[in-house]
């Protein structure tokens, strides 16, 4: 996959590379407050989420049907997918380690190294991309010193160019953390990343 998918490769850098997120290696400085992966047996959701994994997995003819929603809750709980993570949900539906691997690294949603405290992913789609943002991811990449698909240096913002965020009567757009930023224009883009602390 590319840089700019959204998909981080997992990959072993020096510290000096870290800051290429999402394409590599869990950022020093970001630290999230999520357990750390580098201990396997912090890999362990608690028993309330155990339910909740149960109570998913009930809700399918075929438990495997709730393999992506508890993907999720495992990147909310650890702060992205690592091997460990992979491995310790494959163990909670009776599937290989690789089969999980597999389904992580076809969805762009997943994290497979930690990302910043903040996620821009500015739309390039079809839209967008009319609209102007070619320029506005250009901007952007200038203004944090790194390329779509990593993080900065100091693990506060990971940038990345996604496909589309439906939100098309608005363009160009980007999804900050949770949050859509609409009808993007260099200054606004500043202000964005100006406030992302």
């Amino acid at each position: 996959m590319s840089e700019s998918d959204g998909a981080p490769s997992t990959s072993n850098r020096t510290p000096a590379d870290s800051h290429r997120l999402a394409s590599g290696v869990e950022h020093p400085a970001a630290s999230h407050g999520h357990a750390s992966l580098s201990d396997p047996a912090t890999t362990v959701f608690s028993e309330g989420q155990l339910a909740e994994v149960r109570r998913l997995q009930s809700l399918y003819p075929d438990p495997q049907g709730a393999l992506l929603p508890v993907l999720h809750m495992a990147q909310e709980t650890f702060g992205w997918i690592s091997l460990d993570a992979e491995e310790y949900v494959a163990g909670l539906f009776g599937l290989s380690p690789a089969h999980v691997h597999e389904v992580v690294t076809f969805y762009t949603l997943y994290f497979r190294a930690r990302p910043g405290r903040h996620v821009v992913s500015i739309c390039h789609n079809l839209s967008c991309h009319l609209a102007g943002a070619p320029g506005i991811i250009e901007h952007a990449k200038r203004r944090l010193g790194i390329d779509a698909g990593e993080t900065t240096p100091d693990g506060r913002v990971t940038l990345l160019a996604v496909e589309c965020l439906c939100a098309c009567e608005a363009a160009p757009m980007a999804q900050v953390d949770d949050r859509y930023e609409l009808n993007l224009t260099p200054e606004k883009v500043d202000r964005l990343l100006e406030g992302l602390r």
